[in-house]
């Protein structure tokens, strides 16, 4: 299975579990479809893919909107070069947000304006939440410029969380996922060895031993894979996410007797109807 192939797989069982939403509204079900060349953009933090920028998106996002949509987004855009005053700026930032999730649905713009508001305030909570808005959202994402766009800004966030709390595990953990699954390195080693570092000093790591699992998974070592999973699943038991990794790997490992009962496992701590008969449908369908 190729990588970006790993990528949705890995992302769409943890998202079909429930695992996306962080106790906000946050748009699930649109994104920016395509890319248009830019040649610069003036807002991004950081180098970003010569193909996407913020205003490439914005310019798409914008599209979609109706009449009524553009009066107000132009009208919120232009009160933030007139915000003088730092906490002005921010308020107008979080309005922004708010209209592209609630009014639009379009998962972009909502993180960048969430990002840009938590840049200015400056707060390690609010850093660290923005960044995982894009870190968790690029893992399903299938356009690779726009997969490392996301990554970017997630490293830059995790990096400015890192220099307020140089201790904060969590952010570690997640700097290096985005270069695991962002691929803005020539190697994901560099993104392991940063989660390493977090998981060698304490094994009950959940979140790190998790962000190692998926990357055995990316470069194709689905024992060692397994192995963190199982893990993982020693130290926190029916967690559904892990149980249902499991079960997917190992069935794709052709361990299918392994898969039937990892899917059995997880069957007790589904909730979603739908998803329940979907997963008793493939165990049917294994056996």
């Amino acid at each position: 299975m190729k990588k970006a192939q790993w990528i949705t797989l890995i992302a769409g069982i943890l998202l079909t579990a429930g695992l996306f939403l962080f106790g906000r509204t946050i748009p699930k079900n649109k994104t920016v479809t395509a890319v248009v060349h830019s040649e610069g953009d003036g807002h991004d933090h950081g180098p970003t893919p010569a193909a996407i920028s913020i205003d490439s998106i914005l310019t798409l996002a914008k599209k979609q909107l109706n009449a009524e949509q553009v009066v107000r987004i132009n009208t919120l855009e232009n009160s933030i070069s007139r915000g003088d005053v730092k906490d002005q700026q921010i308020h107008v930032y979080h309005q922004l947000a708010r209209f592209w999730a609630d009014s639009v649905g379009v998962f972009e713009p909502y993180a960048w304006y969430n990002a840009e508001a938590a840049r200015l305030e400056n707060s390690e909570k609010n850093l660290t939440f923005a960044a995982r808005l894009f870190l968790d959202n690029l893992q399903n994402d299938e356009v690779a410029q726009r997969r490392q766009w996301k990554a970017l800004q997630a490293k830059d966030l995790f990096e400015r969380s890192l220099m307020i709390n140089p201790s904060n595990d969590s952010a570690k953990i997640g700097l290096g996922a985005c270069y695991l699954f962002g691929e803005i390195s020539s190697t994901p080693m560099e993104g392991i060895l940063k989660i390493r570092e977090v998981v060698e000093k304490d094994s009950t790591n959940i979140y790190g031993q998790m962000m190692l699992a998926k990357g055995s998974l990316i470069s194709g070592q689905y024992d060692k894979a397994i192995s963190r999973l199982e893990a993982v699943n020693n130290i926190k038991s029916g967690d559904l996410d892990v149980l249902l990794l499991l079960a997917e790997v190992n069935e794709r490992m052709g361990n299918k007797s392994k898969a039937i009962s990892w899917y059995a496992a997880s069957l007790p701590f589904v909730k979603q109807a739908e998803l329940k008969a979907a997963i008793e449908k493939r165990m049917k369908d294994l056996k």
